[in-house]
């Protein structure tokens, strides 16, 4: 009786290896999409703001020709000269002080739209090895604000970051009338409360996401913006012919 259940388990296993492979549809579509390395000029500028003890004349914010060199066997003869993004902050006193850097467009903040369904936001970012803090700051499709912690900057140079997205975060409405998308706000980087603050400088380079641009993407999704042409004389009823 043994023998004959472990022929049978034999056929069994044999036959699945036989059953030919038919490919699956996929409703992923993961790409690495760049916000701005800071080399060309965008529909956007990026702007900075400070806390209250700022020193006169300061934030300043400038870009300066540069690469991590971990970029530059990417960077081609072709390309346009490699630029970074940098801010120089100074304050009067110690304390908990901060800066933010966000994009801004016609002289106002602006918010970079996100596409598709975020895992991960990546950049390049140079620390002065000051017990600074750096923070990730975006919008939910709900318009709260969230603060993604992208570690201390208490070291020297060039160092690549990666923050994961929650994934309790939603980052698409699910009501037509919702904000479509999630949005990249900005950047802080604050101070910790007995750290030196009279000279610090730190640059920006590559800012980028991991996404998945088929995840809110569905048969008819067309149809979510259609021009149903509204006024006050709407019959309510199709017209036929």
């Amino acid at each position: 009786m043994k023998k004959g259940v472990v022929i049978l388990g034999g056929l069994i296993l044999g036959l699945a290896f036989c059953v030919p492979a038919v490919a699956q549809p996929s409703a992923k579509a993961v790409e690495t999409i760049v916000i701005d390395n800071f080399d060309t000029d965008m529909e956007w500028s990026w702007g900075v703001q400070a806390s209250r003890f700022i020193a006169d004349g300061y934030p300043i914010l400038k870009k300066f020709e540069g690469i991590p060199n971990s970029l530059v066997p990417y960077h081609k003869d072709s390309d346009p000269e490699a630029m970074v993004l940098g801010i120089k902050a100074k304050y009067n006193r110690k304390g908990d002080n901060w800066f933010e850097v966000f994009p801004s467009k016609d002289d106002s903040a602006y918010e970079i739209p996100f596409v598709g369904t975020v895992t991960q936001i990546d950049f390049w970012v140079w620390g002065a090895n000051y017990n600074y803090r750096l923070e990730v700051l975006i919008r939910d499709a709900d318009g709260r604000v969230h603060t993604l912690k992208a570690g201390n900057l208490m070291f020297s140079g060039w160092r690549n970051i990666v923050v994961n997205v929650p994934g309790y975060i939603r980052q698409h409405s699910r009501f037509r009338s919702g904000r479509p998308d999630m949005t990249f706000v900005g950047f802080r980087i604050r101070s910790d409360a007995n750290e030196a603050v009279d000279d610090y400088v730190i640059y920006f380079d590559q800012l980028k996401y991991t996404t998945n641009t088929l995840a809110n993407v569905y048969d008819g999704y067309a149809l979510k913006d259609a021009d149903f042409g509204e006024s006050e004389s709407s019959s309510g009823t199709a017209d036929a012919e």
